[in-house]
């Protein structure tokens, strides 16, 4: 079943202005000692990786940036916005103002006001239309399924005391937690059962976007290369600095002579992310490496080591393993990343499409 991405999409849809905190970044910091100046995404990658599958293009008739939000009135008016007959009181946008405000330790900013009234009012409505759309549909949730959502989050903290503890910083309660998700989950539902019928993407759609866009497939020149690393501080003292180039001197003597590079590498190098692996770096592309390294890499012929190269790490010695020509990526090896791509960017599509069509399906009218 498609529920779990359909909870995603559904957060994502819903949520819009009412979600301004950034997500944490989550980045796995590489070791200061490899060469790497900041690379392109998937620049070390052995295939290339269409650019919008990081970065999707706007689909069809998107805003390129958000749109400035009609004001807000400072004193809200009783009733908000109508669904056919039924209003949408000022009530339940306060309720949902007063519960973003929990979660989020703070008040609404007074220059968000309008962006997050609005995106919380349309989230109000669509979560009712949603509502009114699974009973049509017959949709339903299990408190079994209820129970094997909230096992997930549990999973995502390292004990069941972190887990609560987030849930008293968000000052949510257990039983309010499973009511969102049993909301959560009959929305997600009632989107899926729509939606997931028509995200198959064709052969004329991969083959289409494939050739529209040749420039996402591009693959530079890459070399792969193994280094043997003698770190010393950019600020060392000389002693230090002439300790090191000796010891790397004595290491690249043995080098040429024939030992065993990966042997060495794992003995001598100081670089911690693949001194392991015998130095091996992988295949990268011009540019990814600090200038010095980078110069020396793609001079060398295959199965040849360098002269010591100086950098801000240290000391390396380079050796080059293979070189690969730039290329366009074949449609039959990118196929699998592409279809995904373009079948996220259509899930996105056709739930915006459905959406809109609720609201006009069950006359919506916004009044402020």
């Amino acid at each position: 079943m498609y529920v779990r991405p359909f909870i995603g999409i559904l957060a994502l849809v819903l949520v819009g202005a009412c979600n301004r905190q950034p997500a944490a970044a989550s980045q796995t910091t590489a070791a200061a000692a490899t060469p790497a100046a900041q690379p392109a995404p998937g620049a070390a990658q052995p295939a290339a990786q269409p650019a919008g599958a990081a970065q999707p293009p706007a689909a069809p008739g998107a805003q390129p940036g958000p749109e400035t939000p009609k004001p807000v009135p400072a004193v809200l008016p009783q009733v908000l916005a109508k669904i056919g007959d039924q209003p949408v009181g000022r009530e339940e946008l306060e309720k949902a103002v007063k519960e973003a405000e929990a979660r989020a330790g703070k008040t609404v900013p007074p220059t968000e006001r309008d962006a997050v009234y609005r995106g919380l009012l349309d989230r109000v409505i669509l979560f009712r239309l949603l509502s009114s759309e699974a009973k049509v549909r017959g949709v339903t949730v299990t408190p079994q399924e209820v129970t094997d959502r909230i096992a997930q989050i549990k999973q995502q903290f390292p004990s069941e005391a972190e887990f609560l503890k987030e849930l008293t910083k968000r000052h949510t309660t257990m039983a309010q937690l499973q009511e969102e998700q049993q909301r959560d989950l009959l929305h997600a539902k009632t989107i899926e059962a729509e939606v997931a019928p028509r995200l198959a993407v064709t052969e004329q759609e991969l083959d289409a976007f494939y050739k529209s866009n040749p420039d996402q497939f591009k693959e530079q020149e890459a070399v792969r290369a193994s280094h043997i690393l003698f770190g010393v501080a950019k600020d060392a003292a000389p002693a230090a600095k002439e300790a090191a180039r000796t010891e790397a001197e004595g290491v690249l003597k043995r080098a040429k002579a024939g030992e065993d590079f990966a042997a060495l590498a794992k003995q001598y190098s100081k670089d911690p992310g693949s001194a392991a692996v015998g130095g091996d770096l992988n295949f990268f592309p011009k540019g990814q490496m600090v200038p010095a390294f980078d110069a020396a890499a793609f001079a060398l012929k295959t199965g040849e080591i360098s002269n010591l190269i100086e950098t801000e790490f240290g000391f390396h010695i380079i050796k080059l393993t293979d070189k690969r020509a730039g290329r366009i990526v074949p449609l039959a090896e990118v196929k699998p990343r592409l279809e995904e791509f373009l079948k996220q960017r259509k899930q996105q599509e056709l739930v915006q499409q459905y959406l809109l069509s609720l609201k006009a399906k069950y006359r919506v009218e916004v009044l402020i």
